[in-house]
C-alpha cells in the first residue's frame, strides 16, 4: 500500500506561511523553511508588542500631562493626587488629549483641582 502524504493539507499549510511572509526580504519570503521561522518570529514580536504598546502609550500620556501641568505651575503627581481627592474620574488618555488639543480646558481643570 502506498504511503499517504496528504498533499492537499501540506500544500495549503505551506501556501499560508508563504502568504504571511509576503513582503519579507529575499529567501525569507520564498523558501518555506526560512519563511516559517521568520513568520513565527514575527508573530512572537507582534504578540509581545501588543502588550508593550499599552505601556508605551501610558508613559507618553504621563509625559504630556506632566509637561502641561508644569506649564500651569504644578506637577503631574500633584495634579493626579488633587484630581483624585476632588473625585474627578478622568483617565490619562483623555487628560493628555486635553493637554495637547485644548490647553484652556486643561488649565481650567488644573485650577479646579487646586481650589
Amino acid at each position: 500500500m502506498p504511503r499517504s502524504k496528504n498533499k492537499v493539507a501540506s500544500h495549503r499549510r505551506r501556501k499560508k506561511v508563504l502568504a504571511q511572509a509576503k513582503g519579507y526580504w529575499g529567501a525569507r519570503s520564498k523558501v518555506f523553511t526560512i519563511a516559517k521561522n521568520h513568520v513565527e518570529k514575527g508573530l512572537t514580536h507582534a504578540y509581545r508588542d501588543r502588550k508593550l504598546k499599552k505601556r508605551t502609550f501610558r508613559s507618553l500620556w504621563i509625559v504630556r500631562i506632566n509637561a502641561a501641568a508644569r506649564a500651569n505651575g504644578t506637577t503631574y503627581s500633584k495634579l493626579i493626587s488633587a484630581l483624585d481627592a476632588k473625585g474627578v474620574q478622568i483617565n490619562r488618555k483623555v487628560l493628555a488629549g486635553l493637554a495637547v488639543e485644548n490647553p484652556a480646558a486643561f488649565t481650567e481643570l488644573v485650577n479646579f483641582s487646586a481650589n
